[in-house]
């Protein structure tokens, strides 16, 4: 039985996070061994780019465009928000677009791959046959 953390935090254009990020994994497993699995992933540039690659954006946006985009969550999460009255329900929009988005990970996975799904293959990798503490 092994515990899982997941640690996501966004990248926010800082280049060198990945590096900081690997060398806390590192430091935890040392520190709590092998009873203890402590991914850390930065979201391309912010966490609301994966919620917003399982949704169906206006026409008019391009997905690259919403990926190159460091401010993603002020420049295109928040007006989408808006778009679909959410704006003002419980994190100003995060829950019910995130639940709508959990529906369709393999779009997620598929244009998210240098955080979401490279997170989504080191969980397979690390758990494949083992059973996760819950």
């Amino acid at each position: 039985m092994y515990d899982l953390y997941i640690l996501c935090v966004d990248r926010d254009g800082v280049v060198g996070r990945r590096q900081r990020l690997d060398d806390i994994e590192a430091e935890i497993q040392t520190q709590f061994g092998n009873n203890v699995r402590f991914l850390a992933e930065n979201a391309w540039e912010e966490l609301e780019a994966r919620v917003l690659a399982g949704l169906d954006l206006p026409g008019e946006w391009r997905w690259a465009d919403v990926r190159a985009e460091i401010n993603v969550k002020e420049h295109y999460f928040e007006p989408l928000a808006a778009l679909r009255d959410l704006a003002n329900s419980q994190g100003g929009g995060r829950k019910a677009l995130a639940e709508l988005a959990s529906r369709r990970i393999r779009a997620i996975r598929q244009k998210c791959p240098e955080d979401f799904d490279d997170l989504a293959v080191r969980l397979d990798s690390a758990f494949s046959g083992r059973a996760i503490a819950s």
